[in-house]
């Protein structure tokens, strides 16, 4: 992913291949502070495990094996300003649409909240949807995608990973859009016309994480937000229940 993300002309964090334990004592002689990654099946900071310049030989061994010695990548830290995220989809005929962007804010490794507006400049948002448009042109991707991006303290980007799919950075398009990220999917793998993307309302989308859902009811009535429950039987620690979102006024 991230060196077919490179080849599309953007950037990334530093990283390096890791095929065994091996390669990560090797890698990690003089010291290395990041994150050790699967490669594939990570998500909400599963499959993941710090790395810093104290750890042993043990300790990196040790590390590598708790990933049950899946493929890996060794990757450097990123001194960015902020997340955001891109929800962009194309059509079979190869139209690009890009809802804009949201500022992601993540609580222990898991999304926390999104927010609409993103409070980048548009510059920055305008060069976010261009490296979606050039990805999803280079996959000849159908569908919608979510990718994430690092912003740099200098307003340049980073791209953290993406989702070839409808993605939980995008569901405040539900409340916030006339076409949600869900629709517009659907549209572009039936062959229909992609909806508009554009927002009617700023927002904030905010996940129920594990007992989080317990303040459903205290949700309830409030005005300008919408509660979506995912009809999990069982809340667990760092479990995405549902999430809600809250309308904040029109567009800006």
């Amino acid at each position: 992913e991230k060196e077919f993300i490179r080849q599309c002309g953007a950037q990334t964090a530093p990283f390096h291949a890791i095929a065994s334990d091996l390669d990560l004592l090797k890698l990690c002689e003089g010291g290395f502070d990041g994150i050790l990654k699967t490669r594939r099946f990570g998500y909400d900071g599963k499959g993941q495990v710090r790395i810093t310049p104290e750890m042993s030989r043990e300790d990196l061994e040790r590390a590598f094996a708790s990933l049950k010695g899946a493929e890996s990548i060794l990757e450097g830290f990123v001194d960015f300003d902020c997340e955001i995220s891109v929800i962009a989809a194309r059509s079979r005929d190869g139209e690009i649409r890009a809802y804009d962007p949201a500022r992601n804010i993540h609580r222990d490794g898991i999304l926390d909240t999104s927010r609409l507006p993103s409070g980048v400049p548009s510059a920055t948002i305008a060069a976010a949807k261009e490296i979606a448009s050039d990805i999803l042109s280079a996959l000849d991707y159908v569908g919608v995608v979510g990718i994430e991006f690092f912003v740099l303290r200098d307003g340049s980007l980073v791209v953290n990973e993406m989702a070839p799919r409808v993605h939980n950075s995008g569901h405040w398009t539900e409340a916030a859009c006339a076409v949600s990220q869900f629709e517009q999917h659907v549209r572009a793998v039936c062959g229909w016309p992609l909806g508009d993307p554009s927002r009617h309302s700023d927002c904030i989308m905010e996940n129920l994480i594990g007992q989080d859902v317990d303040r459903f009811d205290s949700l309830l009535g409030k005005p300008g937000l919408s509660i979506h429950l995912y009809g999990k039987s069982e809340t667990r620690p760092g479990r995405k229940m549902g999430h809600f979102t809250r309308l904040t006024g029109p567009a800006s």
